[in-house]
């Protein structure tokens, strides 16, 4: 009688998934992965990773995938994200490249899609799936139950998933062979993530279940880089973030954040609004410039459109005042109509009035804001227009539909400003002194816009850019 060469290849792998990945994937996973691997493969049930950047849990994930379609039948396997760039071109290449790399006796087994992995004689007794989570549609864990079979959900970084996704997705881990295992940098302090790493870890429990934890930071012992790390990226990371800030806890050690109470703009907000998908509100955009002062800092432009920034914030070094107006002028001619501000906002300050006045004689739409001014219209509660723009900025995020389109080095440095108060009680901003946060104070000017339209308008007044604010206190001119 002939024998089946699968059936072969699944007695030799089925509980030695490291063996697996030697001899068919090429791969020798590092000692923690390896842990992962053997905990999936043994059938633990709930499993969490936290994590620094660049330690190597995407590929872990996606080795967990291609081990469980090979060597499990019947299965279904369900990965998720918060953001269609997370799921699809990093844990979603990452495990279609993994099957490309098989035999191609294996490859003829399997249909590769877009958005599944299906067994072409059995697509419904084994396939991968992958759904992006989106708390109006949460169903992305939903439904995979199997009473005989194996079901494996995968979460990648889990701190962004919607926690209705986990609450839709509970069923699915009903039968006796299925395996959750979360993964994701613990960039919130609340949620499904947050507490399967407190509350719901199984040390914390005495009946002895939970969720199995695993951590994994950039530093394999105290001042001893994982090998897969380079001292540039931790180096950058603390140029970049600041040692000893949230963003170095959690993107460098692997730790959640430290809660702040008195930082104007929340971690978690900004972390929320990093990649967020949200459809772009249909207005005209506004631009906003902070000019450099000094030879260490840097000139930067952000621009706005309503809940969207269209692109990270550009920065210049070492411009003068007339190279910074020409940088601008062809960010303007450059830009398609639609893109092109309704109004750009600077820092007059300085030599930002110089800007100003230029930009104004070559006939765009400028207009000088001094932040140290008296707050346009809450005086009494704050300090200066400085405070008021941040708490305008803290609203838009509070509102969680808008995005910062990936820009981490303007989270950062929004997430430097801290609140403090006068003797007489007004909110001002605390000067760490430290960082030079010139990306962020671009940002703040694009919601200088909404102290203008205060000032016009509520007595029938103008909003043409053209013309000067009229009102008793100096914030805008």
């Amino acid at each position: 009688m002939t024998s089946n060469p699968f059936d072969e290849f699944r007695a030799r792998y089925e509980n030695d998934w490291l063996l697996l990945c030697r001899e068919v994937l090429n791969i020798t996973p590092d000692p923690e992965q390896a842990d992962v691997l053997l905990d999936i493969q043994r059938g633990e049930r709930r499993i969490s990773i936290r994590s620094g950047h660049g330690r190597g849990k995407t590929t872990t994930l996606a080795v967990a995938i291609v081990c469980q379609t090979l060597v499990r039948f019947p299965q279904r396997t369900v990965a998720t994200a918060p953001t269609s760039a997370q799921l699809f071109d990093v844990l979603a290449a990452d495990t279609k490249a993994l099957f490309r790399s098989l035999p191609q006796a294996w490859q003829d087994v399997f249909e590769i899609k877009s958005e599944s992995i299906t067994h072409r004689a059995s697509p419904e007794k084994s396939y991968v799936v992958f759904k992006t989570s989106r708390s109006e549609t949460p169903e992305a864990m939903a439904g995979v139950h199997m009473d005989e079979g194996w079901v494996l959900l995968i979460g990648d970084e889990a701190s962004g998933i919607p926690e209705a996704v986990f609450t839709a997705g509970h069923g699915s881990m009903s039968g006796k062979n299925c395996t959750t295992v979360l993964a994701g940098n613990p960039v919130r302090t609340a949620g499904l993530f947050y507490d399967t790493h407190h509350t719901l870890a199984r040390g914390s429990r005495t009946d002895g279940g939970g969720w199995k934890t695993y951590h994994w930071s950039c530093f394999k012992t105290e001042g001893v880089l994982h090998p897969r790390i380079t001292q540039d990226f931790v180096d950058e990371a603390g140029e970049r973030y600041g040692i000893g800030t949230n963003d170095y806890l959690v993107r460098v050690l692997g730790e959640f954040p430290r809660a702040e109470a008195d930082a104007i703009i929340s971690y978690e907000l900004l972390q929320a609004a990093l990649h967020r998908e949200v459809a772009c509100a249909n207005v005209r955009p506004i631009w906003g410039v902070d000019p450099a002062r000094m030879g260490a800092d840097r000139s930067a432009l952000a621009k706005r459109k309503g809940n969207h920034l269209l692109e990270n914030v550009k920065t210049w070094k070492d411009l003068d005042l007339m190279q910074l107006v020409g940088r601008i002028k062809h960010e303007w001619d450059t830009s398609p109509t639609d893109r092109r501000p309704e109004l750009i906002c600077v820092d007059s300050i300085g030599m930002g009035a110089g800007v100003v006045d230029r930009l104004n004689e070559l006939g765009l739409p400028v207009r000088g804001v001094n932040v140290s001014e008296t707050s346009a219209l809450s005086s009494d509660q704050y300090l200066n227009l400085k405070v008021e723009l941040y708490y305008r900025a803290e609203q838009w995020f509070r509102e969680r539909q808008c995005t910062l389109n990936g820009d981490a080095r303007l989270a950062a440095q929004l997430g430097w400003a801290h609140r403090d108060y006068t003797s007489s009680g007004k909110m001002k901003v605390k000067d760490t002194g430290k960082y030079s946060p010139d990306r962020g104070e671009a940002f703040l000017m694009t919601f200088a816009d909404m102290a203008a339209a205060a000032i016009y308008g509520t007595s029938g007044g103008t909003t043409s850019w053209k013309h000067p604010l009229q009102r008793e206190i100096k914030c805008i001119v």
